[in-house]
């Protein structure tokens, strides 16, 4: 069965109510189980898409001999 397309910011919420549902300590241990399995799926999702926003950042930031060029924030007038 192919997975839904999630967001990371969807996938975010849930592993918040995933943790809300484990903190409470009553889920019965099979619910609580499944709940752990969804929360490492969704964790490997968004570790996944982070590398790859990470790796676009770093691509965008290249120089122009390909080296990764590092601008602080403050630098950018950011922070």
């Amino acid at each position: 069965m192919a997975e839904k397309k999630v967001s990371f910011e969807q996938a975010m919420d849930r592993l918040e109510e995933i943790v809300r549902q484990l903190e409470q300590g009553d889920a019965p241990l099979e619910e609580a189980l499944s709940l752990f399995e969804e929360g490492t799926r969704l964790i490997k999702k968004c570790s996944t898409q982070l590398d790859k926003a990470e790796q676009k950042v770093s691509k965008l930031l290249a120089g122009p001999d390909d080296t990764v060029q590092e601008v602080s924030l403050e630098e950018e007038g950011q922070v």
